[in-house]
Parts: C-alpha cells; structure tokens; sequence
C-alpha cells in the first residue's frame, strides 16, 4: 500500500458536526485520518462514534478507557490542593485535557502518526491545553489546527457551512436548533457555551441543565453521607445505608448520582479566558463540589494553620493557574504538585454531610490527627491552658502595633479619628 500523500493524522473525534467535517476536510487534503475517542466519563454511545467515523472514511477508529487515570491522576490532586479557578470554576474541562493528551499521543507512537488534530476554536482555551500537552509529551510530533488556517475557516465560515458540507459529504448530523449551545462533558462535569450563552444576561433555559435535578425539583428530605479521607484522598464514602464504596470511581460515580438528584453543583459564570478574552460558562460539577466541601472541612480539622495557609497561597493558586492555562506537563507543575503529598500528611478522618436543595451541609467531622483538643479549646475547662500565658503573648504583637500608633500620632494622625475603610481620614 502507497503512503498517504500528506501523512497520517490521529485526529481528536467527538462524534459531532465540526469533528466529522475535519474529518472528511483531511481526507480532502490528501490525508490518512485515524480518529481517537477518550472514555472520560461522558454519557456517549462510542459504537455509534466509531461507525460514524469509519462511514465519513476515517481508516482506524480508537476508543481509551481513561477514567481511572482522570481520577487519580487529576482529580485527585486537585481536590487535595482544593483547585479553583477565579475562586469559582473548579476547573472540570482543564483537567480532562492532560489525560485526553496523553492518551492522544500514545496511539499516535503506537500507529506511527505524523500528525495529530483537533477541532478546538481559535478563541477557546482548548486549543493552548492540548496543543502545549502535545509538545510536553512529543516535542517533534505535527498539528492540526484546522480553525486557524485560512483555507479552512475561510470555507466554512459559519454552521450552515458545515451542514452543507456534510450533506454534500453523506455525513449524518443530528438535528441541534433547539439547544443552540456548545457542550464538553467528562465524569467531572459538564459545560455549556456558547450560541445564546454569549448574552451574559440571557437566563439558560431549565432544559439545558443535563446533570442536576432542578432546586425546585430536588427532594424535599436531605440525604446524608461520609467521606473518609486518608491523606487527603477520599478512600470510603457510606451514602445513607447503602454498602461502603472504596474504588475511586466508584466513590466519584456514586457521588455524581446523589449530588445530581439534590442539584448540587451548577454555577453560571464570566471568567477570564488565557487568550484574553472573557468568556460565559455554565458548568454542572455535582461530585467535584462535595468532595470540595468535605475535603476544606477535614483540613480546618487536621492541617496545621501555616501548612494551610502556604498551600492555599502557594499551591492551590498555582495549580489552578497552571490547569487552567494547559501547562500541566511542564517543570512548574512538577514542582508545584510535588508538594501536595507533604501538605495531606495528617489530613485523615472523616467528615459527615447532608445535601438539600443544591446545598452541601457539614453536619460533622472527627479524626484521630490530635490537633484538635477538646478540652483545650473549651470555653469550660482549662483543659492545660494557662490564660496568664495571654498577657505576654499580647504584649509582644503589640510592639509594632504601639510603634505604628505612636508615629501615626507625632504625624498627627491620632487612630482615635474617625477612618474610612482604607485609613484615610474622613
């Protein structure tokens, strides 16, 4: 058999409208196209992927089973750093991109691909998360950017392009005019944007949410839980009086299903995309936020006051900055995940919850760490407290503090004068 006149790609395939025209648009080219599927948790039909692909002409059809690799490797990681992004988005599409890539490039070695490709957007943060995962894992390897090359979003410059061209190629297009929105979904979450989305104040309509129960659909009795941390991993979750769950996956799938059912987990946001620009995102995360809740709970019971304090300036901004940007196969994030095992050391015990109404609910906590005395910290007891020690403690922070107030009042600035919020005098 000749080669391929252009070489052979392993294109990133989803199935959907844009995908299966690149595909047929490579093949055009002069192209042999091979497509690639990751099993991240989605709720996909991949057999009707592969005939999909393999009817459009692609040559190979390959489907990995990455969920436990997301989970372990990614997932958990960034529930022990309590990732978050602009204090709000718990980063679900920027943590699936690292496995996604990973997986990508080792069929690619395996098959002998010069090329991979993608169908990201040349305005999405998408394109810089697989393309900069590429280069970390194959600095040689080729892509294929087909939204920023002129002579394809020349072409096709809009959707009605597209359906064009995938009438003209024979490739069948599920009919999407009543969701007019995009979406990326994982075992994480799921996230819309897109088409009326872009109005930032355009109300999404109840039928876009495809995980949550509606708040006012959500049962009326809350459900309780626990999750059991070892080092900072949830290692068993007991729901209600169901059987323990100890498998990863199994934890996080079962945690999907009863956060689903009580709405927890949506949000609806403007955030800062690394391009530049800002961008409107609805994200449904129902496992990801109770882990986050029970996970910050556990650590105000087990980590030390300036462990947390330098994790949560050092490593969960850092992390999330270097998630979200696509710099996971980098030497910064080796540096900085390397920390994560020393911060979790004695964050272990077990945190009790109840969800209601799209709230997760501490209900109670215990842990065999010690750093927390009861009889200490009672307002009863002295419980080997000595309040004399105070006196002394007070009179040492206050040296500064006496100083500053001193300068202040040779300047003129007595502290006794009324100050807005910033010091100034009013």
């Amino acid at each position: 058999m000749s080669p391929p006149a252009q070489g052979r790609v392993l294109l990133a395939y989803s199935g959907g409208l844009d995908t299966s025209c690149i595909l047929a648009w490579l093949i055009e080219e002069g192209y042999e196209v091979y497509a690639f599927m990751a099993d991240v948790g989605q709720e996909e039909d991949f057999e009707a992927a592969r005939k999909k692909a393999l009817s459009v002409g692609a040559k190979k059809f390959f489907v990995e089973d990455l969920k436990r690799e997301f989970v372990t490797q990614l997932i958990y990681p960034a529930v022990q750093a309590n990732c978050i992004y602009e204090n709000v988005y718990l980063l679900g599409t920027s943590l699936a991109r690292p496995v996604i890539a990973r997986g990508m490039i080792s069929v690619a070695d395996k098959e002998g691909c010069d090329y991979v490709s993608h169908g990201c957007t040349g305005k999405g943060n998408d394109q810089v998360r697989f393309e900069l995962a590429f280069y970390g894992l194959k600095p040689d390897i080729k892509v294929i950017a087909p939204w920023r090359l002129p002579e394809f979003y020349n072409r096709f410059p809009g959707r009605q392009a597209l359906l064009s061209y995938a009438a003209e190629k024979g490739i069948p297009v599920q009919q999407t005019a009543a969701k007019p929105w995009s979406t990326d979904e994982n075992l994480f979450h799921i996230s819309y944007e897109a088409g009326i989305l872009e109005d930032p104040n355009t109300t999404p309509p109840d039928d876009m949410w495809k995980l949550t129960t509606s708040l006012q659909d959500a049962p009326a009795v809350p459900e309780q839980l626990s999750i059991e941390f070892k080092a900072g991993l949830p290692v068993k979750v007991v729901i209600a009086n169901q059987a323990p769950l100890t498998d990863p996956v199994d934890i996080f799938l079962a945690l999907n299903a009863v956060a689903r059912k009580h709405g927890v987990g949506r949000i609806d946001i403007v955030e800062n995309r690394f391009i530049g620009v800002k961008s409107r995102g609805c994200y449904e995360s129902p496992a990801a936020t109770i882990l986050r809740v029970a996970h910050m709970d556990i650590e105000g019971l087990t980590l030390d006051r300036n462990v947390r304090a330098l994790r949560d300036q050092f490593v969960t901004i850092e992390l999330a900055r270097i998630l979200y940007n696509g710099h996971f196969f980098t030497p910064e994030r080796e540096f900085v995940t390397s920390a994560i095992p020393a911060s979790q050391r004695t964050v272990n015990g077990t945190v009790r919850l109840k969800l209601y109404k799209g709230n997760v609910v501490v209900i109670g906590r215990y842990s065999d760490e010690g750093l927390y005395d009861e009889h200490e910290s009672s307002m009863d007891e002295l419980g080997g407290f000595e309040p004399t020690d105070t006196t002394g403690f007070i009179q040492i922070e206050s040296i500064r503090i006496k100083k500053w107030g001193q300068a202040n009042a040779r300047k003129g600035q007595a502290g006794v004068e009324p100050q807005d919020v910033y010091g100034s005098r009013i």
